[in-house]
Formats: C-alpha cells, sequence, structure tokens
C-alpha cells in the first residue's frame, strides 16, 4: 500500500498546493468495491466544508484523467480533525509533548497498538513514552501503519 500511497501523493499534491492547502496525507482503504481515498488537508487558515469541496472537485477531474486507481472508490476530503493524522517526521515532530497512538504493521513487543507522550521524534522513529509505567518505547516510522494525537477533551 505504501507505494500506491506515494504514486497517489506525487499526483495529488502539486493539485492541492496549487490551491493553497497542505496535503498533510493520504489514505487508502480497499475493499473491494467499497474502497476508499481520503486526503487530509490543512492551511494556516483552518479548513471548512468550502475547502473540502472546492479540493475534491479539483482531485476528481485530475483522477478521472489520469485513473491511478483501478475500480471504484469514494473521494473523502477531509481537515486533520481533533485526532490529527501524523504521516510524516514533521507532523510528529510538530506534536512532541502530545499524547498519541499508533498502530503498527508489524508486532513490536508482542504488540501492534501502542498509546503514549511523545517525547522524541526525529527522520527515523519516535519515543513513546507510557504515562502508567513511564516505560519509553522507540517506534521506526517504516512500522508505523496510522498514527493519530489523543485530543484532550
Amino acid at each position: 500500500m505504501a507505494a500506491v500511497a506515494e504514486k497517489l501523493t506525487n499526483l495529488i499534491e502539486p493539485v492541492v498546493v496549487g490551491l493553497g492547502y497542505e496535503l498533510l496525507g493520504i489514505e487508502y482503504i480497499s475493499q473491494g468495491h467499497h474502497s476508499v481515498l481520503r486526503l487530509y488537508i490543512d492551511s494556516k487558515h483552518g479548513i471548512e466544508m468550502d475547502d473540502c469541496a472546492k479540493v475534491s472537485r479539483q482531485v476528481s477531474g485530475v483522477m478521472d484523467v489520469e485513473e491511478p486507481l483501478k475500480g471504484q472508490y469514494s473521494l473523502e476530503v477531509s481537515s486533520p480533525g481533533l485526532d490529527r493524522p501524523l504521516f510524516k517526521a514533521e507532523h510528529y515532530i510538530c506534536q512532541l509533548g502530545q499524547m498519541i497512538r499508533v498502530r503498527l504493521r508489524r508486532p513490536q513487543d508482542n504488540s501492534r497498538k501502542f498509546r503514549g507522550l511523545l517525547v522524541e521524534a526525529d527522520d527515523e522513529s519516535i519515543v513513546l513514552r507510557d504515562v502508567e509505567n513511564g516505560l519509553e518505547t522507540r517506534l521506526v516510522y517504516d512500522n508505523i501503519d496510522k498514527a493519530n494525537v489523543v485530543p484532550e477533551l
């Protein structure tokens, strides 16, 4: 899936940036006839429904012409929301000191799910501190399937 996401990012990012937004990341969930292509966008002024609709129209046009995906899919364009997804090293670095949850591709320490305080982030990995026992775990980006900020409510 990483190759598909990279191919889609290379196609879609120039469109999103050209409209004045940042493409935070892409999720492609292949589920047979019900696949979903989800784009997360942001801007320094925040994101409203009209922004999502504008990006959706432009990206749909490019996707129709280029046809990078086989079969049918639903296109969703979204703001990052309170549980902001983290895709790139820069995203993690901006969230240092925040609680995050991570799902791994392959188990580490007999688990695929981690939750903790983000205490370190560099170009290759992150370190989470378990707030209950203080133990720290290093997770490499190549093994991270999905990561989100845990919103403070």
